[in-house]
């Protein structure tokens, strides 16, 4: 089996690097101050602040929390992602609002965010789903003429940018992830809250210590990045472009060999630097990605539209047609990419989606 991530082959090159990380860990009695590598983080977005957390399915919480939006409040997401995305939505008491996606980019649609908005809308989720980025100027000026909070799940865009334009950047506040999956990744995960406004800043700095500043200031979380975390994701973040560019080229790979199938791969815009946190394909029918998925024991990202999952039976919820979101969720799938990946195994890779087709 091919591996998807490859983080193991990555910690035998550099085994006496990680050897040193945790005798340096070890070796000090502080295991909970990462401001070091916040700043390093936020310099490299280009945000004033990054505020380290246990995960980005917090982070995404916490700006919501940040922002005072609750019961009542309707949030507006797309239908195609993973459940983090709309789930804090729920966490914080509020009403998601499904919207469909564009089949080009798979990321929500500027007309079904119009169609679904109402006077109760109070922030847009927008999410740079599988590293992509696409033209946001009509979403964050609608945006701003309907006094909207635009909240960025930049989770699996690490090291993407968009004519210069980095991912995190766009919204008043953004995520990343640290997950095991993720391009860059930590040991237990790891996630990361940015913005530019200090009061926000300093509150998420609260609720991730239990809401504590001087005191218990009001009801928090236990959701801290603790020291040995940063320092193997800060090892890894090194290599970012090295990686970024090495996945590119597979990409390119991918693409030239799949041109002449009847296989859509994701469309590169132009300016486009994307990460390929993921390399998706979407297939005609069901029948011809089980195929694949069979062959490879290939991925599929995602099965389920967020509004389909069994949680959303019981919560309370708005939704388009999403008629885009459902036909995605039928008919994509991952392939493996990351850079360690062989030649050999891209070989593999390749020669079984084209048998497919024979």
């Amino acid at each position: 089996m091919i591996p998807y991530e490859g983080w193991d082959r990555e910690y035998m090159e550099n085994k006496e690097k990680y050897f040193e990380i945790f005798d340096k860990f070890m070796s000090q009695s502080n295991y909970e101050n990462t401001e070091w590598f916040e700043q390093k983080f936020a310099n490299y977005i280009g945000k004033k602040h990054a505020v380290s957390v246990a995960n980005a399915t917090d982070a995404l919480y916490f700006s919501l929390l940040t922002h005072n939006i609750g019961p009542g409040d309707e949030v507006l997401v797309t239908d195609f992602s993973w459940i983090s995305t709309s789930s804090c939505i729920s966490m914080a008491g509020a009403i998601p609002v499904f919207c469909d996606i564009n089949l080009n980019s798979y990321h929500i649609d500027i007309e079904s965010i119009k169609r679904m908005f109402s006077k109760n809308t109070k922030a847009l989720i927008y999410t740079h789903l599988f590293g992509n980025m696409t033209d946001t100027k009509e979403i964050v000026k609608f945006c701003k003429d309907n006094g909207i909070v635009l909240i960025e799940d930049a989770a699996q865009s690490l090291g993407s940018s968009l004519n210069g334009t980095k991912a995190g950047t766009i919204g008043d506040s953004s995520s990343f992830s640290f997950n095991t999956n993720k391009v860059i990744a930590g040991i237990n995960g790891g996630g990361m809250y940015l913005t530019d406004n200090d009061e926000h800043a300093q509150n998420v700095r609260k609720l991730r210590r239990h809401g504590k500043d001087k005191d218990f200031e009001f009801l928090g979380f236990n959701s801290r990045m603790y020291v040995l975390n940063a320092e193997i994701i800060n090892q890894r973040f090194d290599n970012i472009v090295k990686h970024q560019n090495i996945r590119q080229e597979i990409a390119a790979v991918y693409n030239r060999s799949f041109s002449k199938l009847p296989i859509y791969t994701q469309e590169m815009f132009e300016g486009l630097n994307h990460n390929y946190h993921k390399y998706v394909i979407r297939l005609q029918d069901k029948e011809t990605r089980k195929k694949i998925a069979n062959k490879l024991s290939a991925s599929i990202h995602y099965e389920t539209t967020l509004s389909k999952n069994s949680m959303y039976q019981n919560i309370y919820y708005r939704k388009d047609q999403c008629v885009n979101s459902r036909r995605a969720s039928d008919t994509v799938l991952s392939l493996p990419i990351h850079a360690w990946l062989t030649d050999e195994e891209i070989n593999t890779i390749v020669e079984t989606v084209k048998t497919i087709f024979e």
